[in-house]
């Protein structure tokens, strides 16, 4: 008998594991996607260009808060979760309202969600969001591209737009990311890597996506998103950690999925940690995956001009995912206008205005930071309408690309840049050498 389904998701690992488990798969009827986490996905459709022939008229994507009465309604069989970055008690809660609707409640497995590749895959992954997968990225490129290797990344997706013509995107150029309307999230994830070379592919339909890509690549790096899981088989498997949040590594879903199966194990920000922190990380990591590689790395940062943030009232604006469902009370922005010796760091909640006020509402723990929230155009207006009401002498930019290339920025802006450094031995040239 045909089992109804629901896929709870957020734009992205939901739209894949549908793709290789379910679409054209004619036991399951996938019946609604729910979506969370993200603005403005609910209310759309899972295009029938992307769900086969069994969709004719494509799959509605509901708000997740209707999820209780969709599996009444539908008579739903089971309901598999497919997002990431949430705690496990957060998982749980959702497992036990689905099974008292009357519904299973299912996470699918690593490797029947992961394609395989015809060239190495190398997926840098995490134990959550903001733990310096972008840092480690550009460090895994440089190097590989110093041993003579073409290199071509694959984000995980982010599809805020018109999914249809979302699914495969090429970027190799800024204007590549204007032409596919990019969103600040999006532009902070492809900008670094079209600046040091690299060509990034992203989108909705991660096979037909690898095609492309395999034809242009010796070596496919897997980008990842928050902590998910790689879409594609890895030949080596890298796991960033955080000290800033240690414990998380074995709290959060997928995190310590990635831990449990990682080939190296990178502690990152061990320059801005304390030393216990350090070792209770180090500790965990041994517990859950002994033969995994350790390598010790921090996160060192430079600023464009430090006399613009010496003694001045400073707002600062910090990477959104990072602060949002991250859960960091900090990112680099603070720790820049701690060292330069910033006179006052500026609450902006005063000031915030339209969708980053809600985002204000639905993360009240964010505190005397500006999450640079970019997901369409208005929270991109109301974004640069609070950065210019706030009474500020310096804006400190800590996002992973220049806010001043998308919007006006009307007061003095001093951009943040971090790097990936490894600290003694191993390095990550030494676990890269076999793919020379």
């Amino acid at each position: 008998m045909k089992r109804k389904l629901i896929i709870m998701g957020a734009a992205g690992r939901d739209f894949h594991n549908f793709n290789l488990r379910y679409r054209d798969n004619e036991d399951y009827e996938i019946a609604a996607f729910t979506a969370t986490q993200i603005p403005d996905i609910e209310g759309r459709k899972y295009p029938a260009e992307l769900a086969g022939k069994l969709y004719p008229n494509g799959i509605p994507i509901y708000a997740e808060e209707g999820l209780i009465e969709l599996i009444k309604k539908h008579n739903i069989d089971g309901v598999v979760f497919a997002y990431s970055d949430v705690p496990y008690e957060y998982v749980m809660h959702k497992a036990a309202q689905v099974n008292a609707a009357g519904a299973d409640f299912m996470l699918l497995d690593s490797k029947t969600t992961s394609l395989k590749s015809k060239a190495p895959v190398i997926s840098i992954c995490a134990t959550r969001t903001g733990c310096g997968k972008s840092q480690t990225t550009r460090r895994v490129s440089e190097i590989l591209k110093s041993f003579g290797k073409k290199v071509v990344a694959i984000r995980h997706p982010m599809p805020y737009g018109d999914l249809a013509a979302q699914k495969v995107q090429r970027f190799a150029t800024y204007e590549d990311m204007d032409k596919h309307k990019c969103t600040i999230e999006e532009r902070e994830e492809y900008e670094p890597h079209i600046d040091s070379g690299v060509i990034v592919y992203a989108g909705v339909d991660y096979g037909a996506i690898l095609e492309q890509a395999e034809q242009e690549a010796d070596i496919v790096i897997w980008d990842g998103g928050n902590n998910d899981t790689s879409f594609y088989q890895s030949d080596l498997h890298i796991v960033v950690t955080d000290p800033l949040r240690a414990g998380h590594e074995i709290a959060y879903y997928p995190g310590e999925t990635n831990l449990c199966m990682a080939d190296v194990v990178i502690i990152n920000k061990i320059d801005t940690a304390d030393y216990e922190d350090v070792e209770y990380l180090r500790e965990n990591i041994r517990e859950v995956n002994p033969d995994a590689i350790i390598i010790d790395a921090a996160s060192p940062l430079t600023v464009e001009d430090p006399n613009l943030i010496r003694g001045k009232k400073a707002l600062v604006v910090e990477d959104g995912p990072t602060l949002t469902h991250g859960e960091m009370s900090f990112g680099a922005g603070i720790v820049a206008a701690e060292k330069y010796g910033a006179a006052e760091i500026v609450d902006p909640r005063p000031w915030v205005t339209g969708k980053i006020e809600e985002t204000f509402q639905k993360y009240p723990d964010i505190g005397t930071l500006l999450p640079a929230m970019g997901y369409g155009d208005q929270q991109v207006k109301d974004l640069e309408e609070t950065i210019n009401a706030v009474e500020c002498d310096v804006v400190i930019i800590g996002t992973p690309i220049d806010l001043r290339k998308i919007i006006n920025i009307k007061k003095p802006a001093v951009r943040v840049n971090y790097d990936l450094q490894e600290i003694g031995k191993p390095t990550l040239e030494d676990v890269l050498k076999k793919f020379k």
